[in-house]
Formats: C-alpha cells, structure tokens, sequence
C-alpha cells in the first residue's frame, strides 16, 4: 500500500542533513553551556552561531533571539510576558478570531485569571483579518495586538504590515504567530515592521520541542520560566543545545531554494485541488484563491463528517487533517472555518491537505484516484444529505460563496 503524507502543517519529518548537525550534541558534545571550562564551551559556541544564524535569516540582531521550548511557548511568552511587564500602561489585548489555540488559550486565561480585556476581531469569508475592525477595537489602554502571519488550516496570509504599520502608529506592541509561515516564505521582521514573533523547528524539518522568539530591542518582557540566568537572563534552563542546532540548521536548508519550492507545492496543490473540483461534487475550497500558503488546501465536502474521511483515508495509506493536529478529538467544528461564516454542518465534513518537500506528482495522483471513491462511499451512508434543514442552509452558503469569488 502507498503512503502519502500530506499533514505537514501538523509537522514535518526530520533532515537528514539536520538530524547529522544534532547527533554531535547528542553523543560527544554533551557539556552544559553555562559551564566556563572549554569543553562546555564548546556548547556555548554551538548554541550561539545558531543563534547569529537565525538572527542572519529573520534580519533581526543576535540578542533579540532567545529560544523556546517550542512555538506554544514562544506564544505563550510574548503574550503573557508582554502583557504582564506592561500592565501599568494598560490592560487591553486584540486578537483574531481565527488565532492557534496557543494564543486564544493564552488571551483567555488572561482574561479569566488575570482580568484583562480581550477583543476578538473578526474575519471576512475568506478568512482574512478585518484590518478595519483592528483599528476600530483600539482603545486608549490597548497594549498589545496579536494577529498570526498565516492560518494553520486555510493557509490564509494575514495583512501582518499593515497591522504593525498600524500598531506603530498607536505605540502598541505587535506579535505575530509566524509558525505556519517560517521555513516556507522568507520572514523579515524590519520589514514586517514586528515587535515580537514566534517560530517552531518541526514546521521546517527540523526538531520538535524547541522554537525561537524575536523580541525587538527596547520591548520590555517579563520572562515566563524563572531560573537560572540562561538565554541573556529571559529564558531560565539549560538549553537544548542539540535541539537548537537543529533549528538552526533547518531554518538555513529551508531558505535553499525556498522560492522554486513554493512554487512546485503551489503547482501540485492546484493541481489536488483541480482534480478534487472535477471528480467530486459539492465542494467548497475554503480560504483565499491567491493570498495563502503554496502548500495549503482547505475544502469542505458536503454531506460527508470529515473524520470518516480521514479515517477512510488513513486505511488507503493517506494522511490528511480536518483542521488543526492540537484539536483533533474535538467534536466541535474548526473555530475557524466557522468564524468564516461556513455553518457548522458544513464545518464538520473539512478536509485539510497540506503537501511539503517530499511530497510528489504520483502522491496527488494516488490522492485523487482514492479520495472520490471514499467519498461517494460515504455519501451513501451519510445522514448529513438526509436533513432538509441542512440542505437549505448548505445551499444558502454555497450561494453566498458564488456571489462573493
């Protein structure tokens, strides 16, 4: 049976190449970075050229890079440690609607514990952030905004420039949530125009468990783990000095060739979503036709539950995703297809395709010989092509959406 991958904003496999850079810190090079003697130094070294190489990559300086434990807590430290060391000034956070659980989590628990004002901005039917609705939610105690590069599960672009552009204007703080869009776009932070921004390894290739944050030089963060004095005092804990390495490395083979990539993913997914459009009836591609990811198709299959799909797939060797991987088990519909506008019935029967460097022609053409056939296979057996309810509802949408491309 043929195996196809095609879940890689969920992660992606490890490097060779990376995995070769990292086994030295794993085996010989085991010391402690923050012993003075010259074998620890040694992983001094190692953890400060990733360092200057990822700062190199994002256009940043070197000590406005601290590492993380992963992108969730590189979220979680720009968000709670911007929030906390600037309350004085106020108690006012915008977000998105369509924010990773890793910042809308966030934002509530510092609403529910900690009682600060949160505002939820929405999005338009494509999925894209309401700009205007950013600057209307404003107010004279807004201390941070928080709007995500790109969507993990549309692969929407967000209009990040033009939200920084606006929060500078302000003097608010702008963190973006970059995790989707590093390792497939180049990201440069003057030119973004960002305070702070969060990455993750294991979205470019590289390890799982370890991240980055930028923080602009003159942002004053509160560190989220206490300790030691690791990470120029902001980030406590011996670091994972193989993890970094990896990251780093990763990040730089990812920018080899990074445009022809998009390109080639641009082509196969068009083509997978060509394919899907003929051969199955009922389908609704969610997100923007242009402004998103290369690697990213998000559809709706009407009158179908999008885990039957997956798991139908699955027994045919595909790997796929109705949404996000750290809400799968959920029985409610995607947060962000339903703040799209797409009803909850719809929502339900969404299917996530995200391709990556190894995915090939014959994977898409694999996809589309099976695909139609689960399909049909469990449109026969669905409930959901029963309701008359939901057929209307479905129709009005589907109108709605002709009416709007």
């Amino acid at each position: 049976m043929r195996f196809v991958y095609l879940d890689y904003n969920a992660t992606t496999p490890l490097d060779e190449r990376v995995l070769e850079a990292m086994m030295p810190y794993l085996k010989e090079q085991y010391g402690n970075p923050s012993s003075i003697y010259r074998f620890a130094q040694n992983a001094r070294k190692a953890v400060e050229d990733a360092r200057a190489k990822v700062a190199t990559l994002l256009n940043a300086s070197e000590r406005e890079i601290v590492f993380t434990g992963g992108g969730t807590e590189a979220n979680n430290y720009a968000i709670k440690g911007f929030a906390f060391a600037n309350r004085h000034k106020g108690n006012h956070i915008i977000t998105s609607q369509i924010e990773h659980h890793a910042v809308l989590n966030v934002c509530k628990y510092l609403e529910e514990r900690h009682g600060f004002e949160v505002t939820y901005v929405p999005v338009d039917s494509y999925g894209v952030v309401d700009v205007d609705a950013v600057r209307e939610a404003i107010r004279d105690d807004t201390i941070l905004i928080t709007i995500m590069h790109a969507n993990n599960e549309t692969g929407v672009l967000q209009p990040v420039e033009e939200i920084a552009k606006l929060a500078k204007e302000r003097g608010i703080c702008f963190h973006t949530d970059a995790i989707q869009v590093a390792g497939k776009m180049r990201v440069d932070v003057q030119a973004l125009g960002v305070d702070l921004l969060s990455i993750s390894a294991h979205k470019f290739y590289g390890p799982k468990g370890v991240g980055a944050l930028f923080i602009r030089k003159g942002v004053r963060i509160d560190p989220l783990i206490h300790g030691g004095h690791q990470e120029m005092g902001k980030r406590a804990g011996t670091e994972n000095v193989a993890g970094i390495v990896g990251l780093a490395e990763a990040f730089a083979l990812a920018h080899e060739g990074m445009e022809e990539e998009w390109e080639r993913e641009k082509r196969l997914r068009d083509k997978l979503e060509r394919g899907i459009l003929e051969r199955i009836p009922d389908v609704i591609v969610n997100g923007h036709p242009e402004k998103r990811l290369a690697n990213t198709l998000n559809i709706v299959v009407k009158y179908v539950e999008g885990e039957a799909m997956l798991l139908s797939m699955d027994v045919e060797g595909i790997c796929a995703s109705s949404g996000s991987a750290c809400t799968s088990g959920s029985l409610e519909p995607s947060h962000v297809l339903t703040a799209m506008g797409i009803p909850h019935e719809l929502a339900h029967g969404s299917l996530r395709f995200s391709l990556g460097r190894f995915t090939t022609e014959e994977d898409i053409d694999y996809v589309l010989d099976v695909l139609p056939k689960v399909v049909e296979r469990l449109r026969e057996i669905s409930p959901y092509g029963v309701g008359k309810e939901e057929l209307e509802r479905a129709a009005e949408y589907s109108s709605r959406r002709r009416q709007v491309h």
